[in-house]
């Protein structure tokens, strides 16, 4: 069975670390080139000084890319997230929005470039918004691409 973006948005919502840390995936867009994500600030996902904890900030933002670029790039690519970079701008209350954007033309140089079994490391960035649009933080996210051996030793068609 596919997963659909609706699926994925669902199971993605419920699985136990975003369950518990307040994450929800609002959206997977259609063609998989878009995916927005919340995070409510609450007694279990705030700090010490009631704000946003860096970590469930960090959470909130660490498969989405590679996601995106995986179901873009279909079953052919290993696709992996393998660093992450936030820098804090101001404190997070309330609900924190992530957008999350990887265009098909985006996604179609990525597959060019791992053509032939090439590793790629790309990166990708987002911000993180409060409820009043304001930036919060900005993230950057470090993604493998690596198209599969027994493609790559596959005979030409």
């Amino acid at each position: 069975m596919r997963i659909t973006p609706r699926r994925l948005a669902i199971g993605m919502s419920l699985w136990a670390p975003n369950l518990f840390s307040g994450i929800r995936v609002r959206e997977f867009s259609d063609d998989w080139t878009r995916a927005v994500v919340t995070l409510r600030v609450n007694l279990i996902t705030r700090n010490y000084v009631k704000t946003a904890f860096g970590g469930s900030m960090s959470a909130m933002t660490d498969p989405y890319f590679f996601m995106l670029l995986m179901h873009q790039l279909g079953r052919d690519y290993v696709v992996w997230d393998t660093k992450g970079e936030i820098e804090f701008v101001k404190p997070g209350r309330g609900t924190l929005t992530a957008v999350f954007e990887v265009s098909p033309e985006r996604a179609q140089q990525v597959r060019e470039h791992a053509r032939g079994g090439r590793k790629v490391l790309e990166w990708f960035e987002t911000v993180i918004t409060d409820e009043s649009g304001d930036v919060v933080a900005r993230v950057r996210r470090e993604v493998y691409v690596r198209e599969k051996k027994r493609v790559t030793n596959s005979p030409p068609a």
